[in-house]
């Protein structure tokens, strides 16, 4: 014996309708169909669900507490159904982005949002690792980072280009400098990201390139952490150069060692087809044509 939501619809429709015939047209399935699922509850659980006065069926208290039961699964399959198309709607669709920065992710949703204000965006912030790993567990729907893996498993946008650099109190003395050499700043108190960092992976590159192998001051678990470190005076940090829109007090130095420029992309797992992903992309594609000049080349920010 069991409920079945095709039975619990068909008692439903006939309550609501007073007959099998009406209830039938309502639900599109035959006249017998219906009167068969109510019979066989009835039957197999011993309880009358329909009296029948002046050729209208009447639902029996059993038969309402059925009906409100009813009403709830009928509500939960309008959630479902909201659930499984608001991906593929531009109207009331929901995306969940990973950002690995601040910026220009947040640039990025701000535009996006601008042509598509109706779309809820929910926002998830972590390292490199930690955004690679929620899009592939779908956790997030896309993800914005620089460096992302080659992989055939990721639809891939290209946003910007960008490469790492240090950042200083501007009371230091290497403040006066437009840029400093990693022999250099292996004298002053470094201050790293942890291991799963995009940043501290070409921090670390760039360092043993050039036959060092630092120990740092502090190690901070996010970009704005080391931000903040630095902002407080407390040694040299490093981020992606457009890593924040901030323009306070902190100063940007070019290390010779860490000039290589790498990609920001927005990505999403290969198989992930929707609107929603079609129309973020399509923003990626725009954001990116607005920050390069007219030869291509990115602007100046």
């Amino acid at each position: 014996m069991s409920v079945t939501l095709s039975r619990i619809r068909a008692v439903n429709a006939v309550a609501a309708s007073g007959s099998f015939a009406a209830a039938a047209r309502a639900l599109r399935i035959s006249q017998p169909a219906v009167s068969r699922q109510v019979r066989e509850l009835e039957t197999e659980y011993g309880v009358r669900l329909f009296d029948r006065k002046n050729g209208v069926l009447l639902p029996t208290p059993v038969c309402s507490e059925l009906c409100d039961v009813a009403e709830r699964m009928a509500e939960a399959e309008r959630v479902a159904t909201r659930i499984l198309t608001r991906h593929n709607t531009l109207l009331n669709g929901r995306l969940t982005v990973g950002l690995g920065n601040s910026m220009p992710g947040m640039a990025l949703i701000a535009a996006f949002h601008k042509r598509h204000p109706s779309i809820e965006i929910a926002v998830e912030t972590g390292s490199h690792e930690d955004v690679t790993r929620a899009v592939l567990t779908r956790e997030v729907d896309i993800g914005v980072l620089p460096d992302v893996p080659r992989d055939g498993r990721f639809r891939r946008e290209l946003l910007m280009r960008q490469n790492v650099v240090a950042i200083v109190h501007p009371d230091t003395p290497l403040a006066a400098a437009r840029e400093v050499s990693c022999a250099r700043l292996v004298r002053e108190p470094l201050i790293f990201r942890t291991r799963g960092s995009s940043t501290q992976r070409v921090v670390d590159r760039a360092f043993r390139a050039a036959g060092f192998d630092p120990v740092p001051l502090l190690t901070l678990d996010t970009r704005d952490a080391v931000y903040e470190a630095v902002v407080n005076g407390l040694g040299v940090g490093f981020m992606w150069r457009h890593g924040t829109a901030r323009t306070d007090v902190v100063r940007r130095l070019t290390v010779p060692e860490m000039v290589k420029e790498y990609e920001e992309s927005a990505f999403a797992l290969a198989d992930e087809k929707s609107l929603l992903h079609d129309a973020f992309f399509a923003t990626v594609r725009a954001f990116r044509a607005e920050q390069e000049g007219p030869d291509g080349r990115e602007a100046p920010c």
